[in-house]
């Protein structure tokens, strides 16, 4: 079967509503691929021993997208076998149990796909202005991404 007969997509998308497992990782479902992996972050209802009541996530949009662009162009580079990229990523609030980001990702066989996952949401975390304010019970914070470059000049 000829591989180059299907072309590379990636999906991106930054919503406010809930996400579906579904149908991310049907948008990477190609007949050219052993291997769909997937990552699912979803909101837990504690933290340090605090009770998370429920996330809110805001974005710089435009830039968001474009870094996110940027991560799929890096794991094309380092895994070439890695066909769809999926991130969809939800914005506004987050119930506990539903997801925050979804990531799913296609490739020839699984060691790249799940590869490729881990590098995606290490990244995003770590260089997309995606900015998360977690609600408890009688407060709320802002929680600063330890990995972001913008949070630690020193880096």
């Amino acid at each position: 079967m000829d591989e180059s007969k299907e072309v590379p997509k990636d999906f991106i998308k930054l919503k406010s509503e809930k996400l579906s497992v579904d149908e991310v990782s049907e948008l990477v479902v190609s007949p050219y691929c052993g291997a769909v992996s997937l990552f699912i972050g979803t909101t837990r209802n504690n933290f340090e021993g605090k009770k998370v009541i429920r996330l809110e996530y805001e974005a710089y949009t435009s830039m968001a997208e474009t870094e996110i662009k940027k991560i799929c162009r890096d794991v094309r580079q380092k895994w070439p076998s890695v066909q769809h990229i999926a991130v969809h990523h939800r914005l506004g609030l987050v119930p506990i149990t539903e997801a925050s980001v979804i990531i799913a990702v296609s490739s020839l066989h699984r060691a790249e796909s799940l590869e490729a996952v881990r590098y995606c949401i290490n990244t995003l975390k770590a260089s997309v202005p995606i900015w998360k304010k977690e609600i408890y019970e009688d407060e709320y914070y802002w929680k600063e991404n330890k990995v972001c470059f913008w949070a630690n000049p020193e880096k």
